[in-house]
């Protein structure tokens, strides 16, 4: 709305041919006076800056949890004894991190960095089909004599899942590459987990699979 209220379509034509930043054209329009171009890169950064430390905050409870149930080596659910913070599981996203950000800026161009968000995205619409389908699963399973069982409201998760399902194919016009990438990265989940597995048999930890969620506490 503050795009086609301050700027002609012309300008807009212009901004669109030129790759150019609508935001700074329409404060730059509207308020001349305002310094957009110094105060924007701060406002950028402090953007990534947010949504990396909410993303590797994210991670390393994920891993965290992983390793309490065995589903990933148990060291890394390693805590301090005093601020009760996973260190060990900070330290491994972290590292991992520092390990993509350096593939990146070796070569910024290429067909995996360019498609990144993309398999993101392909990534967590598979990932949300199959939390609807639990849900599906779960109520179908649910007791009349046990209040506290979880449920979920109407048809929901059957749209939910529905919805991811068809937004995962090929349909959706979306690159091969992104799905390429995509299962690339699911047969390194698969290894780590058979690593992983080796392991847990070979040192008497578990047998990788989900016990009790009441020993994450």
């Amino acid at each position: 709305m503050s795009v086609v209220s301050v700027l002609t379509s012309d300008q807009i034509a212009k901004i669109n041919e030129e790759e150019g930043r609508a935001l700074l054209s329409v404060v730059s329009v509207g308020a001349p006076d305002f310094p957009i171009d110094k105060i924007f890169p701060f406002l950028a950064v402090f953007a990534v800056a947010n949504t990396a430390l909410i993303n590797m905050l994210m991670a390393s409870r994920l891993i965290y949890g992983m390793a309490r149930q065995d589903v990933l080596p148990r060291q890394l659910g390693s805590i301090l004894p005093s601020r009760r913070t996973p260190w060990a599981a900070i330290l491994f996203t972290t590292v991992m991190a520092l390990g993509l950000i350096y593939f990146v800026s070796q070569d910024p161009e290429s067909n995996v960095v360019v498609n990144l968000a993309s398999v993101t995205s392909l990534l967590l619409l598979c990932v949300f089909a199959v939390v609807n389908i639990a849900c599906m699963v779960l109520r179908g399973k649910r007791h009349d004599h046990v209040k506290t069982f979880f449920t979920s409201p109407g048809p929901l998760p059957y749209v939910g899942a529905f919805l991811c399902l068809f937004l995962v194919g090929p349909w959706v016009d979306r690159d091969a590459i992104v799905y390429k990438i995509a299962g690339i990265l699911m047969l390194i989940g698969v290894g780590l987990w058979a690593v992983t597995f080796a392991i847990n048999k070979a040192t008497g930890q578990g047998d990788s699979d989900f016990e009790d969620v009441d020993r994450l506490g």
